[in-house]
């Protein structure tokens, strides 16, 4: 059974993201311990942390509990604090939920572009860790297939916009001249690349980029631009800050910044976007003379919603994509049973086969034709076993070979399930 503990933009707050965020490594570590868990795919990015299980059936309420408990030791939060932050999703939900995070779909941004290359690497990392089953296997591939398919099939990427671009956007009424403007990257993590790339598309010539783990001339030298070495003085220096660094905690603070403004040489105004989470810029910042902060709850307040067309094909697409899934997780649950039964009878006939040889009675004509009317003959169980499956009634055909033929699917060995044919 699949589970999920989803906390995002839309269900907590900015702060209790850059908690649950700070505290990633030890939910992944404590899960990978978790005995009701089989396995596990942790997705944290910069407006939402996700957990996807895989757990025993019968188990989920006790899985749920193990979850909470495991990212509230973590984030150093009171599991009740963790259960308000999020939402539990189960089974096909989860599935739905996956899918629709893959294609943007529950983007603070609708249609952003990064959300897929970040579900990509949640299931490289899980896969590297030996956490994934199976069944998460799929999902992500699926989701991944899923999030290719609005992208090449509708123009949601073109209309939905990344998190840098849209704060720049919401920046540019701000701004009087770009190629006049002085700007200061902090942090060469997640955004930086992105978000000077973002800076040069506008007409920005004059960067510089500040971090606190001494990274900041290597980043400087491979984009061409240049590192600073003091953080007040390159406060001083710019007006227009964007702070893109995975820190966990605050590196801009108030101080910094008013005793930077007051600086001979100083610049006079200066604005600053937060692009970190946790947050890189402490929000008291907003409170001095002439320093405007754009941060993350801003930035999504102001989020636009593409055209309304094309996020309703897109939403059509994924539910498809959903469909297919479940017509697939159908035909396998009905496939143990469908094998039991192929086994069962070529068994007899291989049997009838070999005694009609020990007499003489066989010929290569009789045992085609006999191989084919078995063949014939479960061509319509096969049928029937896959509609079953698809109304969600895969136990019934199990049960049904079993009053007949004493059959059981558990019997069959994993290693002959690729057996089954239409």
């Amino acid at each position: 059974m699949l589970l999920c503990y989803s906390a995002n933009h839309r269900t907590t707050g900015f702060d209790e993201l850059g908690r649950l965020e700070r505290g990633a490594d030890g939910v992944i570590a404590r899960l990978a311990d978790c005995d009701l868990i089989a396995g596990s795919v942790v997705l944290s990015t910069c407006n939402r942390f996700e957990a996807y299980l895989e757990v025993p059936d019968g188990t989920s309420a006790q899985a749920r509990e193990a979850t909470l408990a495991a990212i509230g030791a973590s984030a150093d939060m009171p599991v009740d604090e963790v259960h308000g932050a999020g939402a539990l999703l189960v089974g096909d939900a989860v599935v739905e939920h996956v899918f629709a995070v893959a294609s943007g779909l529950e983007s603070i941004v609708v249609g952003e572009g990064e959300i897929a290359g970040q579900v990509r690497r949640a299931l490289e990392s899980a896969r590297s860790r030996g956490t994934v089953t199976r069944e998460l296997e799929r999902v992500f591939q699926r989701a991944s297939r899923a999030s290719r398919g609005v992208q090449s099939r509708t123009a949601l990427s073109q209309a939905g916009r990344s998190v840098v671009r849209l704060a720049l956007d919401l920046a540019e009424g701000r701004i009087t001249d770009w190629a006049q403007t002085r700007v200061l990257l902090v942090g060469t993590g997640r955004y930086a690349g992105a978000s000077l790339a973002a800076l040069r598309a506008r007409g920005v010539r004059t960067v510089q980029v500040f971090s606190r783990t001494g990274r900041a001339a290597g980043f400087a030298a491979s984009h061409g631009i240049a590192a600073a070495t003091d953080l007040e003085s390159a406060v001083a220096d710019s007006d227009l800050i964007v702070a893109c660094s995975v820190a966990p905690q605050v590196i801009l603070d108030a101080a910094t910044v008013a005793s930077a403004r007051r600086r001979p040489a100083a610049l006079p105004r200066r604005l600053i976007i937060d692009l970190g989470l946790p947050r890189n810029v402490d929000p008291s910042v907003a409170q001095l003379p002439d320093v405007e902060l754009l941060d993350l709850e801003t930035i999504g307040a102001h989020a636009e919603v593409p055209e309304l067309a094309e996020t309703a094909q897109a939403r059509a697409l994924v539910d498809e994509a959903v469909a297919d899934y479940r017509r697939a997780s159908a035909e396998d649950a009905v496939t143990p049973a469908l094998v039991a039964l192929r086994r069962h009878v070529f068994d007899v006939l291989d049997g009838e086969i070999a005694w009609a040889r020990r007499r003489g009675d066989s010929s290569p004509q009789t045992e085609a034709a006999l191989r084919h009317l078995a063949g014939v003959l479960l061509h319509t169980p096969s049928v029937r076993a896959r509609e079953l499956a698809a109304q969600g009634r895969a136990d019934d055909f199990g049960d049904a070979i079993s009053a007949l033929f004493g059959l059981s699917a558990r019997s069959c060995p994993v290693t002959d399930i690729h057996r089954a044919v239409s």
